[in-house]
């Protein structure tokens, strides 16, 4: 870490399946991301409250992918984990759900601490892959989805970042189906549907510049949005922040990237 992260402590893990971010939750605002989201305090609690009017409050909650909510801690930071839905086997999310909120949560929120203390004594990110990750956080690899391998190249092409944006009539081609039919086995696979995925993806891919000081227009035309303001609403909605916010308060979280590199950037101010 540099001295600045090294003194707020703020850290970030960036893996293609998964994220580990510790650090500041901000004033509570909407988001809806595309991961499954583990939140852990600190110390205290958090409140998370869903737009069906739930509201929950405790050291470790979770919320499902791409539900709306809101999330507060008694403490200005808190731990986040993502994981990427597509990478689990269907199932798995209810039964890591059920291990989370039951009585093993008291396990999960030390394990999760202690991994936070593990990645902050890390130099770097290298090398961590979706199984050490999950044991580090959970004290298990979880178990795996077999996608099919027409998606399975559709993904890894919409995760590369470079040249023109990726388009289901693009991967329907490369895969040898008709647009319809290739839509509808990508939806079937990772229960999500395409446009969906590929706007999540995007969003996501942000993480890695977050505390750079860079052109943020170029950053959008890089990463695959037609103009800023796609971006800034994109942006906004996945984590109730626009970008200049995320930029504003990440300038000291050290960030860590492992199986995957950042990819070009737009240019520096």
């Amino acid at each position: 870490m540099d001295d600045k992260s090294q003194q707020s402590g703020h850290l970030m893990l960036i893996t293609p399946e998964r994220v580990f971010y510790a650090g500041l939750v901000g004033r509570p605002r909407e988001r809806c991301q595309g991961a499954f989201n583990v939140y852990v305090a600190f110390k205290g609690g958090l409140w998370v409250n869903t737009t069906d009017g739930g509201e929950r409050y405790g050291e470790l909650l979770v919320v499902p992918p791409n539900v709306r909510h809101t999330i507060a801690s008694d403490h200005r930071s808190a731990i986040a984990v993502l994981i990427e839905p597509e990478s689990l086997r269907p199932g798995a999310l209810d039964d890591i759900t059920a291990r989370l909120t039951g009585p093993e949560q008291g396990m999960f929120i030390s394990k999760i601490r202690s991994a936070y203390e593990i990645l902050r004594n890390r130099r770097n990110g290298d090398d961590i892959t979706s199984a050490m990750f999950d044991t580090m956080c959970f004290g298990e690899a979880l178990p795996r989805r077999a996608l099919d391998p027409r998606v399975a190249r559709a993904i890894v092409r919409i995760g590369t970042f470079s040249g023109e944006p990726v388009t289901a009539a693009s991967c329907a081609a490369e895969a040898g189906l008709s647009s319809s039919r290739f839509l509808h086995l990508f939806k079937e696979e990772t229960g999500i549907a395409f446009r969906s995925f590929r706007a999540w993806k995007r969003a996501r891919h942000l993480l890695h510049f977050a505390n750079q000081d860079i052109n943020l227009a170029h950053l959008a035309q890089d990463i695959g949005y037609p103009d800023s303001t796609h971006f800034s609403h994109s942006i906004r909605r996945f984590y109730g922040l626009k970008p200049r916010a995320i930029f504003s308060g990440s300038r000291d979280l050290a960030i860590y990237r492992s199986g995957q590199t950042a990819g070009k950037v737009g240019s520096v101010n």
